[in-house]
């Protein structure tokens, strides 16, 4: 069982944008010192949300700042990049840590960032497939080229080459993509590459996602021993208190404000309607499906989820609370209390 953190850098009400970024950095570091497995970084644009607008910029000073810890992007959204610029980043990454960086990717959503950064609604709608292809290519292959709809170039050396890696370690850096519907399910596992599953999925809904996979990338030629060791990861939202009911009690106080100042910020690109959730009734539901409560309440969580799905691998919301010594605590407490109950 490998437990890590989603670090989305919240602005809280009454929060400045430097105070939730010192304290996304502060829990990755707190991470790597409470024995984690990993720190996943999420990416927003233009709202408090999430004040961390390149999540692979903010993984190259923590993967400086650490020496063990896997560090991942959840997600960099690749409809705003370029997949070429984004494939040179991750070989960076991949090659200057030893190997410790992860790339997520995902299609974000039909927000004004299309706009701003000039790529438009079809990227998002439409062009998803031709940058992953492009993105895995760059990460595989010496030389590219492109003839796709959206990007055309000649043949051009890679460099640096991702399967250069001085010290043991795999040829590139691992690629793992967002699945929120069983059409992007259906892209990953014919691509052979392992999901990330949001934190508003209970188990049921993973489990059959994880399923699903499993079909469409057998019925792809994956081998079967790969599909077995799909190493998906599963987001969630962990507090941990001496009781259940003061855990849910710290989110409920704090998280709603957050969820109701960030999410009614998304600025759609051509003015389609939002159906955004209560922001009371999604902490209410995020407390009922993640490890919210006492260190054995949550390691029972953990692992009846992984039972559930055959996911071993979880990045879990630690600053829920929006305060810096409680998020520390929180993350302590997860490594120290719940980890060895993991086994």
């Amino acid at each position: 069982m490998r437990v890590g953190t989603f670090v989305l850098a919240a602005q809280f009400p009454g929060q400045g944008q430097g105070e939730a970024l010192h304290r996304a950095v502060r829990s990755a570091e707190v991470a790597e010192e409470a024995g984690l497995d990993a720190v996943w970084l999420a990416e927003h644009h233009f709202v408090p949300y999430g004040v961390c607008p390149s999540a692979v910029t903010l993984a190259a000073l923590l993967l400086g700042r650490t020496r063990r810890i896997r560090v991942g992007t959840a997600v960099s959204v690749l409809p705003s990049a370029h997949p070429v610029a984004l494939g040179e980043q991750a070989a960076l990454l991949h090659l200057t840590s030893g190997g410790r960086f992860s790339l997520g990717v995902g299609r974000g959503g039909p927000w004004v960032d299309l706009e701003v950064f000039g790529s438009g609604l079809r990227a998002y709608e439409e062009g998803f497939p031709e940058s992953l292809d492009l993105l895995l290519r760059w990460l595989s292959e010496p030389r590219v080229s492109s003839l796709g709809e959206r990007f055309t170039f000649r043949e051009v050396p890679v460099v640096p080459r991702p399967d250069e890696l001085l010290s043991d370690g795999p040829a590139g850096p691992e690629v793992i993509v967002a699945c929120t519907s069983p059409k992007s399910v259906k892209l990953a596992a014919e691509r052979g590459l392992p999901m990330l599953l949001g934190m508003h999925c209970g188990d049921e809904e993973k489990a059959e996602m994880v399923a699903l996979w499993r079909s469409h990338a057998l019925a792809s030629g994956v081998a079967p021993e790969a599909v077995a060791a799909a190493p998906h990861v599963s987001a969630g939202v962990a507090q941990i208190e001496d009781h259940r009911a003061r855990a849910a009690e710290t989110l409920l106080k704090a998280m709603p404000g957050w969820l109701k100042q960030g999410l009614d910020a998304h600025v759609t690109v051509d003015g389609r309607h939002r159906a955004m959730r209560d922001p009371v009734l999604y902490t209410e539901l995020l407390c009922g499906l993640h490890p919210v409560g006492t260190p054995r309440q949550a390691a029972d969580r953990i692992a009846a989820t992984s039972q559930k799905t055959g996911i071993t691998r979880f990045a879990f919301l630690v600053e829920g609370s929006g305060d810096l010594a409680a998020t520390e605590e929180n993350v302590r407490r997860l490594g120290a209390e719940v980890l060895p109950l993991l086994g």
